[in-house]
């Protein structure tokens, strides 16, 4: 066996992307200065976790991290997948962080993949699961993903602090993903969400929908908003509420926005006489505010909205020897990374090209032409 060459790299910026592309193309990849200046220098332990769950769904996957955790050493595995697997994803960071690099792993393995995540289904800060099931699964059948192998089911949800969530997930794999032309946005036709609650009063789920239909049928006639409430096991560890949205257009694209509300760290557990919980943000106004948020998503055009900007350069790069051509809002700073570590993984560039008429940018690019030799065909 021959002396591994690894790729060096330097800093956590981008490691979930990082750890996916080195996985994909079997890049061994060696990480220095993780965190290094901050006040806890090392791995984070939702970046800990993500390693486990590559090992989870690889063969021969090798990780050395040293003492302080400011410096990894991964050289990836073949992607097997398989089913019966399950995997915590902690509390640092909600599951829909671990979703998309899960995803992306899961098309181009061996075999199907089927696996129990917990954890926080919802939260502010990454994309809920109900946002993965009625946005990202539509983005992903543009690129040939068979609808009918795709599956989320939301067993119990959990919110931050203490999560207590439980999702099941199926991922089918793919031959090869299909490139596409998609610049046509279309025009708003239906809205469509869910609001939920945890261990809370189902009167603020009510008051969120009554909030965000009084913005929305100002506008449209078209809107339905879906409640959810959670009791007793299937509410997880934690009390919240939140509203998931999306807006679905003519020509079949599906822009979101999500939200949570919950209580920090130990308020819950505060119990002081004379003294209330820290009061949450109102749910009418928390429901208002993410129906604006919706409403900038659409302005900004684009067939995506920005926080799925990332994933879906990573499918266009990802596509057999052919053009896709794509049009987004105004690029994010995670869609930006996202091009340069696709530009260094997969040495694929793309012509971007600003819109002026629209305030959109098209861009365009040429698939790297990945391919999954050692999918088993029944």
């Amino acid at each position: 066996m021959g002396k591994i060459t690894y790729k060096r790299l330097k800093g956590s910026q981008n490691m979930r992307q990082r750890l996916l592309l080195a996985t994909l193309k079997s890049t061994p990849v060696l990480i220095e200065d993780i965190h290094a200046d901050d006040t806890l220098p090392g791995l984070r332990p939702h970046e800990i976790s993500l390693l486990r769950l590559f090992e989870k769904l690889t063969d021969d996957c090798l990780i050395e991290i040293n003492e302080t955790g400011t410096k990894l050493k991964y050289k990836p595995g073949i992607i097997v997948g398989g089913s019966h697997l399950v995997h915590d994803c902690g509390v640092s960071r909600a599951i829909g962080y671990f979703l998309e690099p899960l995803i992306l792993l899961g098309l181009f393995a061996r075999k199907t993949v089927v696996i129990i995540l917990k954890g926080i289904t919802n939260d502010s800060k990454d994309p809920s699961v109900d946002t993965f099931r009625s946005t990202t699964f539509p983005l992903l059948k543009r690129f040939g993903v068979p609808s009918e192998g795709l599956k989320l089911e939301i067993k119990s949800r959990g919110v931050s602090p203490h999560g207590g969530g439980e999702v099941h997930l199926t991922i089918p794999t793919v031959q090869h993903l299909t490139a596409t032309m998609w610049t046509d946005e279309g025009m708003v036709k239906r809205i469509r969400g869910e609001a939920f609650t945890t261990r809370v009063s189902v009167q603020l789920g009510n008051e969120m929908i009554y909030a965000a239909r009084g913005i929305f049928n100002r506008l449209l006639p078209d809107v339905y908003i879906a409640s959810d409430y959670r009791k007793r096991s299937e509410a997880g560890n934690s009390s919240g509420y939140g509203i998931s949205l999306v807006a679905e257009t003519t020509s079949g694209c599906c822009i979101s926005a999500d939200t949570t509300v919950s209580y920090p760290r130990g308020d819950e557990e505060e119990d002081i006489e004379g003294e209330e919980k820290k009061e949450l943000i109102p749910a009418a106004d928390v429901g208002e505010k993410l129906a604006s948020v919706l409403l900038e998503e659409i302005e900004k055009g684009g067939v995506v909205d920005s926080t799925h900007q990332g994933l879906l350069f990573l499918l266009c790069a990802l596509c057999v020897n052919d053009v896709s051509k794509v049009r987004v809002g105004k690029l994010s700073p995670y869609g930006i990374e996202t091009l340069r570590e696709i530009r260094d993984f997969l040495d694929v560039q793309f012509v971007i090209k600003p819109d002026p008429s629209t305030g959109t940018v098209i861009l365009k690019c040429w698939g790297s032409g990945m391919k999954n030799l050692s999918r088993k065909t029944a």
